[in-house]
C-alpha cells in the first residue's frame, strides 16, 4: 500500500480541537456526503471537535457491472455476507489506521478519537475500531454490518472491549436488511461489548430522529 493519505474534507467546531470524529462514507459516495450532518448535531457544551471527512478510494465494484466508483472494498455479489473482499477490506483498514495516526500526530489521542461510518463506512468502522490496539473514544455505525464477523473472535482487540458503540438501522432498508444488522448486533453483545442498539422507520439512509440520537449519543462521550 501506498503511503499517501486518503484525501479528507474537515471541519472544526472550536479553535484547538480535543475530539476528532473520523466519518466514513457509503458506496458510491465521498467525504461530502456527511459534512451538513454536523451542522445538525447539538454539540452545544461540548469540547471542540475537528470532524475528518475521508474520501475512499475508486475503484471497479463487481455488482455494478464493474463500474468504477468511490467504494472501501469490492462487493461482489448481493449476499454480502458469503463473498466478500476481504483483501479490499483490509487494504481501507490500514488506510484509516493512518488517519487516526495523523489525528494523534496532531495532538488527539486515539481515547479521544470516535470513528463513524454508514453503510460500508459502517463496516470500515467496526472493522478497523474493533481490532484497534489502543482504546478508542467511540463507534458510531449507521446501516451497517460486521464485516469478516468469523474472524472476529480471534482479531478483536482487548483494548477496545469497553468502547461504546451506536448501532442504528432502518427496519425498511433495501440495501443491508435490518437481519444482518440485528445478527452484527447480536454478535457484538454475544461478545460483551456495550452496544446501544437503535432503529427507525426509515430506508437506507438517515433521519431526523436518528441524528437527535446521534448528538445525544456524541455529547455523552465529549462530556464525560
Amino acid at each position: 500500500m501506498s503511503s499517501t493519505l486518503l484525501e479528507t474534507i474537515e471541519i472544526e467546531s472550536g479553535p484547538h480541537p480535543k475530539f476528532a470524529v473520523i466519518w466514513l462514507h457509503g458506496l458510491g459516495a465521498d467525504g461530502n456526503d456527511f459534512v451538513p450532518i454536523v451542522n445538525e448535531l447539538d454539540l452545544s457544551g461540548c469540547p471542540a471537535i475537528r470532524f475528518v471527512f475521508p474520501h475512499a478510494p475508486t475503484m471497479p465494484v463487481t455488482l455494478n457491472g464493474g463500474y468504477v466508483m468511490r467504494a472501501w472494498y469490492d462487493i461482489l455479489g448481493t449476499d454480502i455476507a458469503k463473498r466478500e473482499d476481504e483483501a479490499g477490506l483490509r487494504l481501507s483498514q490500514a488506510r484509516i489506521e493512518q488517519l487516526i495516526e495523523r489525528e494523534k500526530a496532531r495532538g488527539i489521542p486515539a481515547g479521544r478519537i470516535i470513528l463513524a461510518g454508514f453503510s460500508q463506512g459502517c463496516a470500515m468502522a467496526m472493522q478497523t475500531g474493533l481490532r484497534h490496539p489502543e482504546k478508542l473514544a467511540g463507534l458510531l455505525c449507521l446501516s451497517g454490518y460486521v464485516p469478516l464477523r468469523d474472524a472476529l473472535a480471534a482479531e478483536r482487540h482487548p483494548a477496545n472491549q469497553n468502547t461504546p458503540v451506536f448501532l442504528a438501522h432502518g427496519r425498511a432498508d433495501p440495501i443491508v436488511l435490518i437481519d444482518r444488522a440485528e445478527q452484527s448486533r447480536d454478535l457484538l453483545k454475544s461478545m460483551d461489548y456495550r452496544v446501544e442498539w437503535r432503529e427507525y422507520m426509515m430506508q437506507h439512509s438517515v433521519c431526523l430522529e436518528e441524528i437527535t440520537d446521534i448528538g445525544h449519543w456524541l455529547r455523552q462521550i465529549l462530556q464525560a
